[in-house]
């Protein structure tokens, strides 16, 4: 599911009514789980939808995420997004991924797949083939032998983003809700699956060369804070 502006409109025109209906929100005092309530629902989407706007917005998803991290208290004050390498998963650049980074069939391209981690959550897994020669070897060799995230590595090269996809993998409202309402539930928690949002996106040098393709799939980690919850008055 695409994330557009207009359901954005409906989400916040739908959490103002409740608050108007005689509910004020609240920070909860202790973590809590996400409750599966229409309001509840209705914060989770909005969150996400907060989550994809920044990314979309900045040309790095490492720099989004350090900043989301330490909004949201994800891990001790001044934890930084680091890359935990994940191996025997190589994925070789087929026709497509050479097509969008405009190289031959002769060219090297590199593959790094990562998690990439605020503290002890996983925030997101990512496919990454690059382009060597793109590079310094001061940041080839960064990627090859240490933790740290591409767009931390890459930074200097003051790149910029072009977004090629943004996909909703799961959405805590049913579809038709802004036409059918919203159902009430009786269970406790919401269940939240492992991925949530997908991107696919190439990274460009500042002449517009690209260097990187990407595939990023953020996880339900970046739900994992202290809750807001609608309180009565």
């Amino acid at each position: 599911m695409s994330l557009c502006p207009a359901k954005c409109i409906r989400i916040a025109v739908l959490a103002a009514a409740a608050i108007m209906l005689g509910t004020q929100i609240a920070v909860a005092q202790e973590p809590s789980q996400w409750l599966n309530t229409p309001a509840s629902r209705v914060e989770a989407l909005a969150i996400l939808q907060t989550l994809n706007a920044n990314l979309l917005s900045n040309a790095s998803a490492t720099f989004t995420l350090d900043r989301w991290c330490a909004a949201h208290k994800l891990a001790p004050e001044g934890s930084k997004i680091v890359a935990q390498r994940v191996g025997g998963q190589d994925k070789p650049a087929d026709e497509h991924i050479r097509d969008l980074l405009t190289v031959g069939p002769g060219e090297l391209i590199a593959y790094r797949r990562v998690r990439l981690v605020c503290g002890d959550r996983v925030l997101s897994e990512a496919d990454n083939w690059y382009v060597p020669a793109k590079l310094t070897a001061e940041m080839n060799q960064a990627l090859k032998t240490s933790d740290i995230a591409f767009g931390r590595a890459v930074q200097a090269l003051n790149f910029t983003r072009t977004n090629l996809s943004a996909k909703l993998l799961w959405s805590p409202l049913s579809e038709g809700w802004d036409m059918e309402g919203l159902i009430a539930h009786q269970t406790s928690s919401l269940s939240l699956p492992a991925f949530l949002l997908e991107h696919r996106a190439v990274l460009k040098l500042q002449d517009g060369t690209p260097f990187s393709a990407l595939v990023e799939s953020y996880t339900d980690k970046v739900l994992d804070f202290q809750v807001p919850r609608l309180l009565s008055q």
